[in-house]
């Protein structure tokens, strides 16, 4: 399971089996969302194929006729599109995840968010696409509220999701970078600087809904619920998440 480009994608290689669910997920799910599937399969012999990528690129794939069984966003704006284009099973959407923001750097050593551009000097920060990734969003109405964008966006490196800015920063590229608390977790190679005040950005909420054609719909529910399991949960806790309760 693997970081998925999806604009590069055809469709038919995605197509889940009868005994199958294709997943469209966020990027910073990655490592929770890989083992949780591997124990999914495990246990049912039922397998999750996971498409990952930034969550509007999917939104759009998806709202394009993906055949998608689930999505799980990075943010609540994207799933209200699809939501709001009749795409989602009635009753499926819920909450299944919260998350924090960080600076995060190549080289060890604390900083406060304010002294960043000190500290960047010409070097940039990497940052996922600010109009349209999730964490590229929050990161960039932190530096807002902290006044701190106007100085700032100059030296922004845009990627095309979260965990490609996270690997700009693992090898050097860039020194400093805004990502998730659960990507800084899975990368050894960089180091948390900082947390974003949780007033300085809305606050993050990963929204999870089956579509409403889902090809294999017996399976993706099977899986959602999974998703909601005391396994699942542990590993999400593990990873740095917090776990939205089920309603």
């Amino acid at each position: 399971m693997r970081l998925l480009p999806i604009l590069a994608l055809t469709m038919a290689p995605l197509v889940a089996q009868a005994d199958e669910v294709l997943v469209f997920a966020a990027a910073s799910m990655q490592t929770a969302l890989d083992e949780i599937a591997a124990q999914w399969h495990a246990e049912t012999g039922h397998t999750a194929t996971l498409a990952y990528g930034g969550s509007a690129k999917l939104a759009q794939q998806i709202a394009a006729g993906a055949p998608a069984d689930l999505y799980i966003s990075a943010s609540t704006q994207w799933m209200d599109s699809l939501e709001a284009a009749g795409a989602l099973a009635e009753g499926s959407r819920r909450d299944l995840l919260g998350n924090r923001l960080v600076l995060i750097a190549s080289t060890p050593g604390p900083i406060t968010p304010e002294a960043l551009p000190d500290h960047l000097g010409t070097g940039y920060l990497a940052m996922g696409l600010v109009e349209a990734v999730p964490a590229g969003q929050y990161g960039k109405a932190a530096l807002e509220h902290l006044g701190l964008w106007q100085t700032l966006a100059p030296q922004v490196a845009q990627t095309d999701n979260v965990r490609a800015a996270l690997a700009l920063v693992a090898t050097g590229e860039a020194p400093f970078g805004i990502v998730y608390a659960t990507d800084a977790a899975a990368e050894p190679r960089v180091h948390v600087a900082a947390e974003f005040p949780s007033d300085s950005h809305p606050p993050i909420f990963y929204p999870v809904a089956q579509m409403h054609d889902a090809p294999n719909a017996d399976t993706a529910d099977a899986f959602l619920a999974f998703l909601g399991s005391a396994q699942a949960s542990d590993i999400f806790t593990a990873q740095g998440f917090t776990v939205i309760a089920a309603p």
